[in-house]
C-alpha cells in the first residue's frame, strides 16, 4: 500500500536534466573547496574530530554508520590516505561487508561545537596488518582490522545545516528520559526481551565492551 501523500508522484523528479533544471549548476566555492587530498586546513579538520560517519553501500543496500573515539583517531598517513580502526561491536559488520564488496566509502567528520563538517569520498579496503592494528590499542585492547581510506574527493560543508538544527544548542538538548529506552528498543523488536531487565545491565555493558 502506498501512503505517500496524494501528488508527491506527480512531482517526482526522475532525470538528472529535471534535477539540473530545478537547481543549476554549482560555481564558486562550492566546486573550488573539492580537491583530491588533504591540504592544512582540512588535515586540521581529521586531526580535531572525535567523530565521522561512514557511509558504503554493497549488494545488500546502504549503510551508515558512527564512529568515535579521542580526536585524531582517524590517523592521516599522508595527504591521500586514512586508517581509521573498527572497535569493538556487535558484529554485524555492515560497512565492512560493503567495503569488501564495493570499497565506495563516503565520511562525513564532526567536531562538538564546530559548524563545519569535513566530507572525504574514496575507496577503502581493510586490513589486519598486526603490527598497524597495535598502534591503535586502546584500554590494553587491539582492534581486529583496519579500515583504509584513499582519499578521491575532500571539500568543507557550510555550517548552514548545523545552523537549522542547533545541534551543539544547549538550550535544545532533550533528556534522554524524553525517548524509549534501550532496554525498550529492544524489546520492541526482539520476541521476550524484558525491557527493564536490559536497561538494568546496559550501563556494565556498555562498560565492559566500550574496547
Amino acid at each position: 500500500m502506498n501512503d505517500a501523500p496524494s501528488g508527491m508522484n506527480s512531482y517526482r523528479i526522475n532525470s538528472l536534466a529535471e534535477l539540473e533544471a530545478l537547481y543549476g549548476q554549482p560555481s564558486g566555492a562550492a566546486v573550488a573547496k573539492e580537491i583530491d587530498h588533504l591540504n592544512g586546513p582540512y588535515r586540521a579538520f581529521v586531526e580535531k574530530a572525535p567523530f565521522v560517519a561512514i557511509a558504503s553501500a554493497g549488494a545488500e543496500g546502504l549503510d551508515c554508520t558512527p564512529r568515535g573515539d579521542p580526536a585524531g583517531f582517524v590517523r592521516i598517513v599522508d595527504d591521500r590516505t586514512l586508517l581509521i580502526p573498527d572497535r569493538r561491536g556487535n558484529n554485524r559488520i555492515d560497512t565492512l561487508r560493503n567495503i569488501v564488496e564495493t570499497g565506495r566509502v563516503g565520511l562525513l567528520f564532526l567536531i562538538p561545537g564546530v559548524g563545519e563538517t569535513l566530507r572525504v569520498n574514496g575507496r577503502a579496503y581493510i586490513t589486519t596488518d598486526p603490527v598497524l592494528c597495535a598502534t591503535f590499542e586502546m584500554q590494553r585492547q587491539v582492534p581486529k582490522s583496519l579500515i583504509v581510506v584513499e582519499i578521491e574527493k575532500v571539500y568543507f560543508q557550510c555550517t548552514k545545516a548545523l545552523v537549522r538544527s542547533k545541534l551543539w544548542d544547549p538550550a535544545t538538548q532533550i533528556k534522554r528520559s524524553e525517548l524509549p529506552s534501550v532496554g525498550e528498543l529492544v524489546a520492541a523488536t526482539m520476541k521476550g526481551a524484558d525491557a527493564d531487565e536490559y536497561n538494568r545491565i546496559y550501563p556494565e555493558r556498555i562498560k565492559q565492551t566500550i574496547y
